[in-house]
């Protein structure tokens, strides 16, 4: 297991130039917007505008701060998303729109290959300790608004808003996660082929 701290995340350019996303974790470590397998990162959109396009990529963004944010998807019906909306799913090589519903957001964003591999997403608000059963290949558990203590096997993690804990398979599947505090808890699976 690996935990990942707020403090040390990369900054970078969006790949349309428009914003700044922060990288949390890409595998392979190191890859670029063209050869990732997967990728977590958060971003502050200040502005409406266009996402950038992602050849072979699926996507799921959830909004972490501020009022929301409408995506308009060719052939869908407008999505608004906040603070409490379900992880929202959607292909990276469609042409997204956005428009901020009042003011700045802050989200976090998933993306695998679908040549490669394939992700879910679950926001869990957590009020008490809560069970978590973990499925994929990887698991990465992210604290959003407050702290959250992990026990997994025989390990106690503490996770300050915006770290993240990343589980490979070898790791413990059957964790606990109890808030500090208020605290929203991101748990993102990964399964390969």
């Amino acid at each position: 297991m690996r935990i990942l701290r707020a403090a040390s995340y990369r900054r970078m350019p969006w790949k349309n130039g428009g914003g700044e996303t922060i990288e949390m974790v890409v595998s392979p470590a190191g890859a670029s917007f063209d050869n990732f397998d997967w990728r977590l990162s958060m971003a502050h959109v200040g502005a409406p505008g266009p996402f950038s396009l992602f050849p072979d990529i699926d996507r799921t963004l959830s909004v972490i701060a501020g009022h929301g944010l409408t995506l308009k998807l060719p052939e869908r019906t407008p999505t608004t998303l906040n603070r409490c909306s379900a992880p929202f799913a959607f292909p990276g090589d469609v042409a997204v729109d956005s428009t901020l519903v009042d003011g700045a957001i802050d989200d976090l964003n998933v993306m695998t290959r679908r040549s490669r591999c394939r992700h879910r997403v679950a926001r869990h608000g957590l009020t008490s300790s809560t069970r978590l059963a973990l499925s994929g290949e990887i698991g990465v558990l992210v604290a959003i608004g407050g702290g959250v203590e992990i026990v997994a096997g025989s390990d106690l993690i503490m996770l300050g808003p915006k770290d993240a804990l990343v589980l490979e398979a070898d790791d413990a599947t059957a964790l606990t996660a109890t808030p500090q505090g208020t605290a929203d808890l991101f748990v993102v699976e990964i399964a390969f082929g």
